[in-house]
Order: C-alpha cells, then sequence, then structure tokens
C-alpha cells in the first residue's frame, strides 16, 4: 500500500446488537416466511443473516435514531481534501464470512477496526476511499476471534482533480459469455421499501425525503446501495444455497446505477463449475426490470443446494 492516507488506522468502535436488530435486518432485505430461522427468534436454527456486520459501522452501539451526517467522523489525512460527506455513494462492497454471528452480543464484546486501504482521485467522477474493516470479539487476555472481513469504496461524488493517485483497477468478474441464467431471483420492492431498511441504522437522509437526492442528481429519495446488495446477497442464498447461511462463504459486487422504491429487482445468477475446497464461484447480476444493471462484478462463493429453493433449514 502505498498514497496518501493508505494505511491509516481509525479508532476501534464497539459495537452491539440485539435479535431484535437481527429480525428487523432480515425483514428488511426480503427473507419470507419459509425462512423462519432468519425470522423467529425460537426457531432451532434461528441464525443472524451473514451479511448483517454491514450495518453495524452505521448502528455501532445505538439503539435510537441517529443524526447521519454528524455522526460521520473524519480524520484529516495530509494531502487530502476534506471531502463533502452529504455528496457519498457506495462503490464496491466484498464481504468474507468467516464465523457466524451469534443471535445477539449481549455478554460480549465486539468491535470494528477500520483501516484505510487507498484514497484515489477519479478526476471528474469524483475521488473513491477504500477501506478494510474488521468485526473482533475481544476475549480475556488477548485472545480475541475474527467473524468477518469487510472490504468496501465510498464515492465522493464530483470531488476530484486533486492531484491524487488514480488508483488500481479491480478485478473483473463478467457473466460467462453466452449462457442462460441458473436461477434469477425476483423482488418487487414497496414504495416503503427504505423507509423500513434505514431502520437497521443507516439513517442516511438520501435514502428517506428527496431533496439530497435532487442536489445530487437521482431526482428524488433512492433505496441504499446496502439493500439492493443484502437483498441480492439473500436471493443467492435461498436460490442457490438452500436458505443455510453456511452455504456462503463471500460475496462481492460493484454498486451501478441506483435503484428507487417501488422498482422491480431481477437477480440472474451463473454457476461456473469452478470450486476451491469446495466453494463454488457464483457470478450473478441485479437489474431494474426495464432498467439498467444496478449491480454489477458480482461474485460469490458458495456450497450449492441441489433441487430447488426450498430452505433446507
Amino acid at each position: 500500500m502505498s498514497g496518501p492516507g493508505a494505511g491509516l488506522e481509525h479508532p476501534a468502535a464497539e459495537v452491539s446488537w440485539l435479535k431484535r436488530d437481527v429480525l428487523l435486518f432480515a425483514n428488511s432485505i426480503g427473507c419470507t416466511a419459509d425462512e423462519l430461522h432468519f425470522l423467529y427468534e425460537l426457531h432451532p436454527n434461528f441464525s443472524v443473516f451473514p451479511t448483517y456486520p454491514t450495518i453495524l459501522p452505521f448502528k455501532k452501539t445505538s439503539q435510537e435514531v441517529i443524526d447521519f451526517y454528524s455522526a460521520q467522523t473524519r480524520i484529516p489525512i495530509a494531502n487530502v481534501p476534506k471531502f463533502d460527506l452529504r455528496r457519498v455513494v457506495d462503490g464496491q462492497r466484498l464481504i468474507q464470512f468467516l464465523k457466524p454471528l451469534p443471535p445477539t452480543s449481549a455478554g460480549k464484546r465486539f468491535e470494528l477496526r477500520n483501516k484505510v486501504i487507498g484514497i484515489y482521485d477519479k478526476g471528474k467522477t469524483g475521488s473513491v476511499v477504500e477501506t478494510e474493516q474488521l468485526l473482533v470479539e475481544k476475549k480475556e487476555g488477548n485472545e480475541e476471534d475474527v467473524y468477518a472481513r469487510m472490504v468496501g469504496s465510498a464515492v465522493f461524488i464530483g470531488q476530484g482533480n486533486w492531484g491524487g493517485p488514480k488508483g488500481p483497477s479491480t478485478a473483473a468478474f463478467p457473466p460467462p459469455e453466452g449462457k442462460r441464467p441458473e436461477a434469477v431471483f425476483e423482488l418487487k420492492l414497496s414504495n416503503e421499501a427504505a423507509l423500513l431498511y434505514r431502520l437497521n441504522g443507516d439513517y442516511n437522509p438520501l435514502h428517506a425525503t428527496p431533496e439530497p437526492g435532487q442536489k445530487m442528481g437521482f431526482g428524488g429519495a433512492i433505496m441504499h446501495g446496502l439493500f439492493s446488495w443484502n437483498a441480492t446477497c439473500h436471493g443467492l442464498l435461498k436460490e442457490l444455497g438452500g436458505s443455510n447461511p453456511a452455504n456462503i462463504k463471500e460475496f462481492q459486487a460493484r454498486f451501478a446505477s441506483p435503484v428507487k422504491p417501488g422498482d422491480k429487482l431481477l437477480i440472474e445468477m451463473w454457476r461456473t463449475g469452478e470450486k476451491k475446497d469446495g466453494w463454488e464461484e457464483i457470478r450473478f447480476l441485479t437489474k431494474v426490470e426495464g432498467g439498467k444493471v444496478c449491480l454489477s462484478n458480482g461474485r460469490a462463493m458458495m456450497k450449492c443446494v441441489e433441487g430447488g429453493t426450498k430452505s433446507k433449514l
């Protein structure tokens, strides 16, 4: 790593959650009544949906609505401008599932460790800040367990041309050429979908009221990028993994275009047949029906369940 900000570590942040939080999350990303192990706390196989850690950087330990803008922290970095946090969207996200989360953090000590990988100047488009986050349980002495590793990029719209490095090109994971998808998962969003999802802890006004989106050129309120990302992971797990959280090891996608409340998402997925240590590489993309691709460069490592989409738990 080199360049301004690379390797900078933010102070560790304490995080916590309750069973109610993970139930809300599962409801908000489209889990259904045939997946009670995500939706009913007394189910014998009650589980946290694997991508729940992505909400913790927003929620931290709070059980109350927060002021999104004032809650954002900024550490000055030499030779990097002060970016406007009111004009930022997700660029790309990856998560690696290292250990299943307990249904509640009660009685344990969890923290997020955040490190800057790089800050890149993309010219007129804006600037990209790439970070790595680890979700860690601290135990007695110096012992600790890492539950998830997350790598993400934030795009600060129209805030480039400051003379910084352009950054590396990202790996491409296109769908197999000339091959029809093995499965297509459909998800119709309600007009209130973003208003429900934000209750997980991501209270960015961009997803609740039209004014911020109008200023950014979106025409009004848009869905959280992470809603589409998490809902897509749910679609893959349900269609290919029997809704069993143990059947997914890694998930990533690039945010390509905005989604609006009321849209219908089509998640197309391809099995590549390429396996490593028993995990098969899956390619996918998500698009708005009748519109653009909203998630591209989709790749997951899964153990696929043969014979349909019914939950195996």
